[in-house]
């Protein structure tokens, strides 16, 4: 049986055509050839025909036409389609002609690297030259290289493989050893484009300023060659990141067969709540499916232990591939060495390996063959990577399927209802920002490390006079000194190791294991075991003591930022698939302890975020409301976690957490809603944003309460001491028509505060304005190429930063920004339509994880409330269009 047979099969299927939001045939392409450019080195001809290639494709020769003119170029093609010939072939044409001559490969990931420098070796094994173009000439450069080896790497390899993390770190920094490679650097590649973007891209822009800096220190001005998958801005991108004009080549000329691209929606199990059966269970179901039937596939997770979870399902679901001794079934992510690894790609490029369960560690182009479906566990966060994993499968001219098994989460279920949007060409935008002042600080303190800065001396496009302000202060700080005219470094600490690439802070927290985390327990308090049924860790009896022998072990670090929240006390850690249990937080030291446990629950924690404005930089009127933007501070804290059952998501109960606030300055964009439009919707009884007012009698009724209820907790017991317990109201206060019918004694019950919290989460009523944010915060990064966690969303019914109206603010979660939220300042009418059209098109009742956030067991989720707020936001701007000019008629 075939892949073509099974997607006949599911085409008849009447479940299966249900539950498909979209089905999209992309029909098989020939390829558009073009000859052997006639400058092309013959030997380079000739190596290419030994490969069996005998034409290039037409972008190919665009790329070559275009870097023999000198220009610096950007490629963007699709999967599969050669971009590697097209920084390739005039790299080795040049090494070929310039004896001297060297290039610099730079790949986002070792994994990447590793894969391109065999290619790389394969095509120079079949180049008919003696030296100087040997296959050893290509060498990878990164942490994996033995120190041994490093130094003929400097001294031999005419085309250095490796990524920009290794760059900042191990080779600038040290350029003095590689001052034969920067004499004669020609050309400088840049692959995958598209994942520079962000708080990494941001960086990755300053790194090449340095290198261009020390590049011209030795006299040479390399040639950049980038290559990208499908982004809204290209060239944008490629030109902020190199600070060069940049030619866009996009004419993609390669070959495709027939390809099938399906948005699968789970059925629905709950109309009212609007749940859906898991897509983890519904993607191994049809994984499955595709597996007997023979299609070689590549299911995508989104994190780690997702990635073990579906691949043990699939392994139970075939005992017979595992009693022949096979391993016809593989996983593939971080944590995995690097032998083990390679045995995986080798086994997916023969055939032995039918099914890889891989993180997005396999979404780039490393070579595993010739795939025939991909199914995607969810939408992985950008439709540029969405195509990239889709693009896995279908690298021959034969049929291959995509499969997208979309989740509950807003931004899947927006591409579910509105398919397509995500056909078109992608919206997304590749920001970076690398005049961010604190990521320009630290790589000025690395490049002050290099070479001494000339006091009139620019930085990139950062012109001298402003540099000369940093530098003077680099001077307060000591780390620098002047003399004749120039900035020395003078500071014994090695600046580029104290910077990480991947986050805007270089303070992180160590997350250690062992038994030390026991003996660290607070004062007072028994060391913790696990509990024999999976539960709670709970207290451990005297002779269980751990053993004294054993040694703490460092087993990762995460960024101080995501500390507060993610190594909390009490939280759950997941690494490397296994959970964790944090029993220490030190922030003064940076270290928290934690240990290996067996439980079948995660942590989220939950935090209080007051936002203050410190500049408005503009603002405009829209639909029912102003837009503004500008620099605020955000102060949060970490107050609580939730305790999260595993598979079914149940709340399995709160804690409470007393953590110090964290600061951040940055900029965002705010929708403030006028009068005009709270009032309408007051009237029609659509508005419940008001803050609660319970009169001006409220505080002799709490106290009341609290002296009827013996100023104890009646849920869990606990006695009030220094802080007075709350007052929770039964039914919810808005449900009343008057404070007096709602703060009757029988309404009200005494709880302590982290009772008080599960209680309102019980029965909350979500504002429309809540829901609003609920909306925005998901809907954002579909618009933007980020990340979830870049971007934060907070409402306030009298906001600060709207004069005391009711907003939304929507904010770069990032030190200084990045430019997000200027984004979505521009796209603001946009994003609400899409706001709008996500909730109208939801067939749940009254809220659910999929639009506005789900309703409690018995509270309200807002829906109508939400929608009729969203409408008003663009329905007014709509009839205005629609209505007559002034001087017109309605004729």
């Amino acid at each position: 049986m075939t892949l073509p047979e099974l997607l006949s099969d599911w085409r008849g299927d009447p479940q299966f055509a249900r539950n498909a939001a979209a089905w999209k045939v992309m029909p098989a392409r020939p390829a558009n050839w073009a000859a052997f450019p006639a400058d092309l080195h013959e030997r380079i001809g000739e190596a290419l025909v030994r490969r069996d290639i005998r034409q290039l494709y037409t972008h190919q020769a665009s790329a070559w036409a275009a870097s023999q003119q000198g220009s610096h170029l950007v490629v963007v093609t699709a999967t599969a389609s050669g971009k590697t010939l097209c920084y390739n072939l005039p790299v080795l044409d040049h090494l070929l002609r310039d004896r001297d001559a060297r290039a610099l490969y730079l790949f986002p990931t070792k994994a990447l690297a590793q894969d391109q420098a065999d290619e790389l070796r394969q095509l120079l094994g079949k180049v008919s030259a003696a030296p100087p173009l040997l296959p050893s000439v290509a060498a990878t450069y990164d942490g994996d290289t033995p120190a041994d080896h490093r130094p003929a790497v400097r001294a031999q390899a005419r085309i250095i493989i490796t990524n920009p993390d290794m760059l900042h770190t191990g080779i600038l920094p040290h350029h003095t050893l590689w001052a034969a490679v920067f004499e004669h650097l020609r050309y400088v590649v840049i692959d995958e484009l598209h994942t520079l973007r962000g708080v990494f891209g941001s960086h990755v822009a300053n790194v090449i300023r340095r290198l261009k800096r020390i590049a011209a220190f030795y006299g040479s001005t390399p040639q950049f060659i980038m290559a990208s998958a499908t982004i809204a801005n290209p060239i944008e991108l490629a030109e902020r990141l190199v600070e060069e004009r940049v030619t866009l080549i996009d004419n993609d000329g390669a070959p495709r067969g027939e390809k099938h691209f399906i948005i699968y929606n789970p059925p629905t199990v709950n109309q009212e709540l609007g749940l859906r059966r898991s897509a983890l269970l519904e993607a191994v179901r049809l994984g499955n499916q595709l597996l007997n039937h023979d299609a070689q596939t590549i299911f995508f997770a989104r994190s780690r232990p997702t990635t073990e979870l579906v691949l043990n399902y699939l392994k139970q679901a075939r005992p017979m591939d595992q009693l022949a001794g096979e391993q016809p079934l593989r996983g593939y992510r971080g944590g995995y060495l690097p032998s083990i690894r390679r045995e995986i790609e080798r086994g997916l490029r023969e055939g032995r390996v039918r099914g890889v369960v891989a993180t997005n560690a396999l979404e780039l182009g490393v070579d595993i063959g010739q795939m025939g479906a991909s199914v995607l566990i969810g939408y992985p966060g950008s439709v540029a990577a969405a195509w990239q994993q889709a693009g896995r499968a279908g690298r021959t001219t034969a049929t291959s399927l995509a499969l997208m098994v979309v989740s509950a989460a807003p931004i899947d279920q927006y591409l579910a209802h509105h398919p397509a949007w995500f056909f078109d060409r992608s919206p997304e935008y590749g920001l970076i920002n690398p005049d961010n002042l604190i990521i320009l600080v630290h790589h000025l303190r690395c490049a002050a490390f290099e070479l001494p800065f000339r006091k009139d001396e620019a930085f990139g496009r950062i012109e001298g006079a402003r540099v000369k302000e940093f530098l003077d202060f680099l001077v307060e700080e000591g780390v620098v000194y002047t003399s004749q005219q120039q900035y020395f470094w003078m500071s014994e600490h090695y600046p580029a190791d104290a910077v990480s690439l991947r986050s805007a802070s270089p303070d992180t927290v160590v997350i250690q294991k062992g038994s030390a985390a026991l003996r660290q327990a607070p004062l007072g308090q028994a060391p913790l075991r696990q509990a024999q049924d999976g539960g709670e860790p709970v207290a451990a009896a005297d002779d269980e003591s751990p053993d004294a022998e054993e040694e703490t072990v460092a087993i990762g670090q995460v960024d101080l930022h995501s500390a507060y929240w993610l190594l909390h006390p009490q939280a759950i850690y997941m690494h490397e698939g296994q959970s964790y249990f944090v029993d220490s937080l030190d922030l003064e030291r940076k270290v928290a302890r934690a240990r290996a446990v067996a439980v079948d629950y995660y942590t989220e924690a939950t935090r209080e975020v007051t936002i203050e404005l410190l500049e408005k930089f503009t603002e405009a009127e829209v639909t029912g409301g102003r837009k503004s933007r500008g620099e605020v501070k955000v102060t949060s804290q970490v107050k609580g976690f939730r305790k999260i059952k595993l598979y079914t998501h149940e709340n399995l109960g709160t804690g409470a957490l007393d953590l110090p606030p964290t600061e951040l300055l940055t900029t965002g964009y705010w929708l403030t809603v006028n009068d005009e439009t709270v009032e309408r919707l007051r009237a029609d009884g659509l508005w419940s944003s008001d803050a609660n007012d319970y009169g001006r009698d409220w505080p002799a009724i709490r106290a009341r309460a609290r002296e009827r209820d013996g100023f104890r907790c009646q849920n869990c017991g606990a006695l009030e001491l220094e802080t007075p317990h709350h007052v929770h109201h039964k039914i919810p206060f808005k449900k009343f028509a008057d404070a007096r019918q709602a703060n009757q004694l029988a309404n009200l019950i005494t709880l302590c505060p982290s009772c008080h919290h599960q209680a309102e989460t019980a029965v909350r009523v979500r504002s429309s304005l809540a829901g609003l944010s609920f909306v925005l915060g998901h809907l954002a990064p579909l618009l933007l190429m980020c990340d979830r966690r870049d971007v934060g969303v907070h409402s306030d019914p009298k906001s600060p930063l709207a004069e005391g109206h009711p907003a939304v603010v929507v904010y770069d979660d990032i030190p200084a920004g990045i430019g997000l939220s200027d984004r979505l300042y521009e796209l603001h009418d946009d994003l609400m339509a899409r706001a709008r059209d996500l909730i109208a098109s939801c067939a749940c009742a009254d809220g659910c994880p999929s639009c506005v956030g789900p309703a409690a067991e018995s509270g309200e989720g807002g829906k109508r409330e939400t929608l009729a707020l969203v409408s008003a936001l663009v329905a007014l701007r709509q009839a205005q269009d629609a209505a007559p000019r002034h001087g017109q008629d309605a004729a």
